[in-house]
């Protein structure tokens, strides 16, 4: 798949692009840490990454990468 054509989508198809907001749709613990994220968490200002199936996004100072099966867009 060319760069031209991969798109990123969210767990319900919807197109994820730079600077959107995203929101879990299931709780999640950080690996390598006591950090758990709860259902409905928000992150703002996502990056996509070459993986189609991953964003980054930032917690305050931490930069983490999540599998977008977990996310859903936020309006």
């Amino acid at each position: 798949m060319s760069e031209e054509t991969a798109v990123t989508k969210d767990c319900n198809g919807n197109i994820l692009n730079e600077g959107d907001s995203v929101q879990l749709n299931k709780d999640l613990k950080l690996g390598g840490s006591s950090t758990t994220y709860k259902i409905g968490t928000v992150f703002k200002n996502i990056r996509l990454t070459s993986d189609t199936e991953a964003i980054e996004c930032k917690d305050g100072k931490t930069t983490i990468v999540l599998k977008t099966m977990f996310l859903k867009k936020r309006k």
